[in-house]
């Protein structure tokens, strides 16, 4: 009996700069003065104006610190090369497609400052005494808290509408790979301690995991900013629906497999936190190991409800009617 699939194709038309969700196509410095041009111009100065309080002190120690300042400088100079492409016109010679790239990067930068707006004043500034350098600190967490909310209004104003015609980038599937991959960038860097996991298989086999379901996620957003999906030999849904479901059933092992071996003391796991004595000092700059376990199975849980949701909505993109 014969098979008929439909499926939906997911286009891009170009807008003039006046609307909130459209971006600007003739470079002109009147882009500044739109509302998304304002939005960014925000998230140029907050970023800026973060990384400078820090750097004016020395406000950052160790690995998290290290973290903070990468976000905020490279936020800043992303947002400073889109707002130089937009004033000039810029788009055309882009090497990206300007259709997913912007919104792919909002996102990106909501979650870098998310995150950042956490880890920094958790392990830095609560530990620091009064004075200038934690004044200076807790002033760097306000504007790293300003530009989430700049990045994440401007992923909500320009991300697809029902109906409407727009990248994949800028739709929840899209969103939601995004998502996926810094999830999964979060976890290898609680991972950067190989005493985690190389004293049994089958956490080498969680690691496994997150490795594989990031490079396929990475794989489906470059593709897009490449405007390559049509050099895949089957279609872009069927290829996204079943990365989706590849990626449910590897992290469906990881959430087992993962908690079992770190937790249960019959597979040599460590149930409470007081028995680890990488957990006994309070000092901070440093994350301990049963921490760093336990994050890992959080972010494990949240990676694979980000990829049934993916599932979920990769799988309406076709349609198969026997």
């Amino acid at each position: 009996m014969p098979v008929t699939v439909t499926r939906t194709t997911i286009t891009t038309t170009t807008s003039s700069s006046s609307g909130l969700g459209s971006h600007t196509i003739v470079g002109s410095p009147r882009a500044l003065t739109q509302p998304l041009g304002l939005l960014r111009l925000l998230q140029l100065l907050s970023t800026c104006v973060a990384f400078s309080l820090v750097a004016s002190v020395n406000a950052w120690t160790g690995p998290m610190g290290d973290w903070s300042m990468f976000t905020w400088c490279f936020c800043f100079a992303v947002t400073l090369i889109i707002l130089i492409v937009e004033v000039g016109g810029l788009q055309p010679r882009f090497p990206l497609s300007w259709r997913n790239f912007p919104i792919t990067y909002a996102c990106y930068a909501a979650l870098f400052c998310l995150s950042t707006s956490i880890i920094y004043p958790t392990t830095y500034v609560q530990f620091q005494p009064h004075g200038r350098v934690r004044d200076h600190a807790i002033a760097a967490t306000v504007f790293s808290c300003i530009a989430f909310v700049a990045y994440a209004t401007e992923v909500a104003w320009t991300r697809a509408r029902p109906g409407e015609i727009t990248g994949y980038m800028a739709t929840v599937p899209g969103l939601l790979k995004v998502l996926e991959t810094f999830v999964a960038c979060v976890i290898f860097a609680f991972l950067s301690d190989p005493g985690l996991y190389q004293h049994h298989r089958a956490l080498e086999w969680c690691v496994a995991v997150y490795a594989i379901c990031f490079i396929l996620a990475a794989v489906a957003i470059l593709l897009n900013l490449g405007d390559c999906t049509n050099a895949l030999p089957i279609s872009f849904p069927s290829f996204l629906s079943g990365l989706a479901l590849l990626s449910v059933l590897l992290y469906a092992t990881a959430l087992v497999l993962w908690p079992l071996y770190q937790f249960d003391e019959r597979y040599g796991g460590q149930p409470q936190r007081r028995k680890d004595r990488s957990c006994g000092s309070s000092h901070n700059y440093y994350i301990c190991g049963w921490d760093r376990r336990l994050a890992i199975a959080i972010l494990t849980a949240v990676n694979l409800l980000a990829y049934v949701a993916d599932l979920v909505y990769s799988a309406r993109l076709v349609f198969v009617r026997v």
